[in-house]
Parts: C-alpha cells; structure tokens; sequence
C-alpha cells in the first residue's frame, strides 16, 4: 500500500494568501528551512494504478498536477482518471472544496457520513457532480467497508470513527453551548486497511482532544497521521493572525500535557507523523525548538508529496 500526502497544511495553505505572520512572510522569501504546503489531503493505493483520496482539498487541481501517479493514463480514452474515490473525514471547506475540481464528468465514488453527505445535498453547487457518474455513499460509524470506484473494489477496505471535534465554522451554531451545535458524525477519524494484507493505518487531521476511546483505538497503531494544527493553544492570538484558541476551532494543540504528543506517547505507535499544520505553528521551521522538540519524541512532520509504503 501506498500513501502520498498531496497536501500537509491547515486550511489556507502555506503561506496563506493574506497571511504576513512570521512563518509566511519568511516561506515567501525563500528563508531556509521553510518550505510551502498546499491544504491537507492524502492519496492511497493498493496496486499503484487506483487511488482514493482522503479529503478533496481546495488546492486539488495543483496537487494532482503536482503528483504523475494521478494523471491520466496516456493510453486511455480522452478523459480518464486513477482517482477512483474520495472519503471525506469532515464538511469544512479545506476538506470538501476540491470536489468542485473534480466535475468535468468523470465518474467517482464519494464516501462520506450520512451527515457530512447532507452538508453536501444542501448546497447545490455540488450537483455540479453529477448524480449518474458520482455516487454518494454514505459510511456507518465503526462499519469497515470495501472502497469502490466505477470498475468495483480497488483493494482497500475503511472504517470511520468519531472523534472529539467541532462543527465546521459555517454550520456554527452560538446558542448551541461549547460543541457549537456539533454531532458524532461531523468530524470522523478513518483507519484504511490494504484488503489483501491487512496492513492499515490511521488518518485523522481534525481532532479537538484525545479521549479513552481514542486511545483504545490507536494503541499500538503501525502508522498514524494526525492533527498537528497548533504547536500552542494561543498560538494565533500571539501572532496577531486571529482572535481564537485552538480549544476555539477545535484542534488539540502538540505541546503540553494535554497535547497530542504527550497524549499518543503511551500507545506505542510505531510511526507518527503531524499532517494539518497551520501556517502559524512554529513546528513548521526546520531546526526551531519546537521542531526539535516533537522529533525527539518520536514525531515527523509531514510535507507535500512525501511517500510512505506500508
């Protein structure tokens, strides 16, 4: 099995379009050890010829430009595609956006919660995915399934699962109390499984905190990639970039004792890499404390178009 991470970065990318914080301001000006990051997502294949992608980034049309193995096939027909579904985790934008790329009449399979599906039925620029060549199924909570694209099952078998989140901004609803207004099915954690061997790992980029169900989940894990949007809670407001908390947009921050690495360090997870990084977490410098910090204990941090084989 293999997995390419297209895109590493929080919502807006790196350096973000407006953003003239430190970390974006040096990316644009070349600083050693920065490097520019597109939104997150990741494509998986069992065989190296049909690949699934986990989240439809804004930035898809450049990471599939950036990325051979999900061109068109020379030989095939005029349009032809390897991507043969998407499995979405959530409904925010950075993860359902780059849908919108994929609507020159190609046929693909949507996988998504029955809640997540609903965001998408609501608004109807979606229908530009039409309904006879894009189907839309939904997923079960703890219910493995067998992923299919147009021609039938690709190799790979998914399971979601909840875990701790917020509801997407723009379905934020501020007389709901401190969720927001959120339910189980808006943010979702997804372990893929190569069906032939049973290799698998972990993709979750949006979690707010790591819970006992979570920790059950994840012990022992060979491979995980996992929300590293924050390095610090108040990260954004020190900065000047915007007037929230990571507690605020629901996203467990990596430091500290509530932090994903002090969290995930008794699970015994045998590889972990932060994917979702925003363009304010100091992580994203190569050689700064906070880089030092995460790799010490075990972590790397992921880039676009990083390559890992299981």
């Amino acid at each position: 099995m293999l997995i390419k991470i297209l895109g590493s970065s929080a919502g807006g990318g790196f350096p973000q379009w407006n953003c003239n914080g430190r970390n974006s301001a040096d990316v644009r000006k070349g600083v050693a050890g920065l490097s520019p990051r597109t939104q997150a997502s990741v494509a998986v294949s069992a065989d190296g010829r049909q690949w699934v992608l986990l989240n439809a980034s804004p930035d898809l049309r450049q990471q599939i430009g950036d990325t051979p193995e999900l061109h068109p096939d020379p030989k095939g027909p005029p349009r032809n595609s390897p991507i043969k579904a998407v499995v979405l985790t959530n409904g925010d934008v950075d993860a359902v956006a780059g849908l919108l790329v994929m609507r020159e009449g190609q046929p693909f399979t949507v996988y998504a919660t029955r809640r997540v599906l609903g965001i998408l039925a609501a608004n109807n620029i979606f229908d530009v995915l039409a309904g006879e060549l894009v189907k839309r199924v939904p997923m079960t909570l703890g219910e493995p399934f067998a992923v299919e694209g147009p021609s039938g099952p690709v190799g790979l078998t998914v399971e979601a699962f909840a875990v701790p989140a917020k509801v997407p901004l723009y379905l934020e609803d501020k007389t709901a109390g401190a969720d927001f207004g959120a339910q189980e099915e808006d943010t979702v954690g997804l372990k893929v499984t190569e069906t032939a061997s049973g290799k698998h790992f972990f993709y979750i980029p949006g979690c707010a905190r790591v819970d006992d169900r979570l920790r059950a989940r994840l012990k022992d894990a060979p491979l995980l990639f996992f929300d590293g949007t924050l390095y610090t809670n108040d990260e954004m407001i020190a900065q000047g970039l915007l007037n929230k908390t990571g507690e605020r947009i629901g996203h467990i921050i990596m430091s500290g004792e509530g932090g994903s690495v002090a969290q995930l360090a008794p699970l015994n997870i045998a590889r972990k890499v932060f994917i979702h990084i925003n363009n304010s977490n100091s992580a994203l410098r190569e050689g700064a404390p906070e880089r030092k910090a995460i790799e010490s204990a075990g972590w790397e941090v992921g880039y676009d178009g990083m390559e890992v084989k299981v």
